[in-house]
């Protein structure tokens, strides 16, 4: 992992990359201002979480520059690519700031936010058809991570009973040679 990096030149938005997106990765420009996301939110005072998009696999999205998010979010967002995970911790004035966001976010709280950018996408209209095709992307966007998730659930299964059949053979050789070495003392 790199050190942090303070984006507001104030310790306010600090960046901490978990995971680097690839190097041909896009990240949100003029032209591809919605963004998708995964993210978890943490009280930094406490360490507990008090948001996040794992626990039922969804897919939180938004626009850049919008206003529709924390300020921290829209700085710290713009300076990602698709497939980078970044650790984001939040001074308050960058986040719900003295009034909080209750009942979960106390007033002045610094939150810890870690975040992957899974998309990034062109401005859509708001036509109906719009909305339509959106709600169907973010369908198969729901699907793709469920699969990738089984993925590599069913990988994890067969590493494990590879590991199990592994240890059953060595063990097996073993047997075999401690039977090998008690019929040769008696043969002697």
């Amino acid at each position: 992992m790199s050190d942090s990096v303070d984006l507001t030149g104030d310790g306010g938005v600090l960046k901490k990359i978990v995971r680097h997106a690839k190097p041909d990765a896009v990240g949100p420009t003029q032209d591809l201002p919605l963004v998708d996301v995964h993210y978890e939110g943490i009280l930094e005072e406490t360490g507990e979480v008090f948001d996040t998009t794992h626990e039922d696999n969804t897919i939180f999205s938004f626009e850049i520059g919008k206003g529709s998010v924390i300020k921290a979010w829209d700085v710290a967002l713009r300076t990602m690519k698709v497939g980078e995970i970044a650790k984001i911790t939040c001074k308050p004035e960058y986040a719900y700031g003295s009034a909080g966001s209750p009942p979960d976010i106390p007033p002045d709280a610094t939150l810890i936010f870690e975040v992957e950018l899974v998309a990034c996408n062109p401005r859509k209209g708001l036509s109906l058809g719009s909305a339509s095709e959106e709600r169907n992307r973010l369908e198969e966007l729901k699907k793709q991570r469920e699969i990738a998730a089984a993925t590599k659930e069913e990988e994890k299964k067969k590493r494990e009973e590879a590991k199990a059949a592994a240890a059953a053979r060595i063990q097996a050789k073993l047997d075999a040679k401690k039977g090998q070495g008690k019929g040769k003392g008696k043969g002697k």
